[in-house]
């Protein structure tokens, strides 16, 4: 089996009535969207990357936000409980995927409510976001599940993002990048670095010293060229006008044993 797996979803055709917290809504062309979910997902397959479609669920307008629907660690999949009751939906047929590729399953139980977007993990250390999505109950589930697989799980506030990962992700060597006006706390992190545009606060590790980033961020790809990393900038402006990033796009799994 490939060590580079990505399950992904393609936009359903209500994806224009997907949900907003902390945006405006603006009208999404559900063509071009298609598009670009299109060229997104051959970018993570011109990179190694071998890409599992899950099965559509186009009564659910954010079910391209796959992300959502799980966190993986190691061979664990934690099946999520998403803090919006209209995206539960979303879940069975991303938990059959994670268990065609050969991941353990668990699962978020009520009263526990989480969405994959609230965690960023670097090595074994997994920050899960606190406030919006994902609740306290879902906090202790996940460190239930992944503390004993040796996880050193850090809850972080959020109150100005829809998810923690909508305000910081991480780069290659660690260092946890982040738009100042969206951060509570950059201190919680052991190292961080602010970048200049909201978009630029998301990366996707696509191996080596190439980042996956939206093309809505030049002066942070600018930035992260000087660091000595390859930007790869790919346009995912229909999701950005529904909270979306390039990380939600898509679950990646890394080195998972067949």
């Amino acid at each position: 089996m490939p060590s580079l797996q990505a399950l992904v979803r393609r936009p359903g055709p209500r994806i224009a009535e997907g949900l907003v917290t902390h945006v405006e809504r603006r009208p999404v062309d559900p063509a071009l969207a298609l598009d670009q979910w299109e060229r997104y997902v051959r970018t993570l397959q011109d990179h190694g990357w071998h890409t599992t479609e899950v099965a559509p669920a186009d009564d659910c307008p954010d079910a391209v936000f796959i992300e959502d629907t799980m966190v993986v660690f190691r061979n664990v999949a934690l099946i999520a409980r998403p803090g919006a009751e209209v995206r539960r939906a979303e879940t069975p047929a991303a938990r059959r995927a994670a268990e065609a590729l050969g991941c353990s399953l668990n699962e978020v139980r009520a009263p526990g409510t989480l969405d994959g977007g609230d965690i960023l993990k670097i090595g074994d250390t997994v920050y899960v976001g606190r406030g919006g999505r994902t609740n306290a109950e879902g906090v202790r589930q996940l460190r239930a599940a992944f503390e004993p697989l040796g996880a050193r799980v850090v809850a972080v506030p959020i109150s100005r993002v829809l998810h923690l990962k909508s305000a910081v992700t991480a780069l290659p060597d660690g260092t946890v990048i982040g738009h100042p006006a969206l951060v509570e706390d950059p201190a919680l992190f052991p190292a961080f670095r602010p970048v200049p545009e909201e978009s630029g606060a998301h990366v996707v590790l696509l191996g080596g010293d190439a980042l996956l980033m939206a093309s809505s961020a030049p002066r942070t790809a600018e930035l992260f060229a000087g660091l000595g990393y390859r930007p790869v900038l790919v346009d995912i402006g229909e999701f950005e006008k529904l909270e979306g990033c390039v990380t939600c796009l898509s679950v990646r799994l890394r080195a998972l044993t067949a």
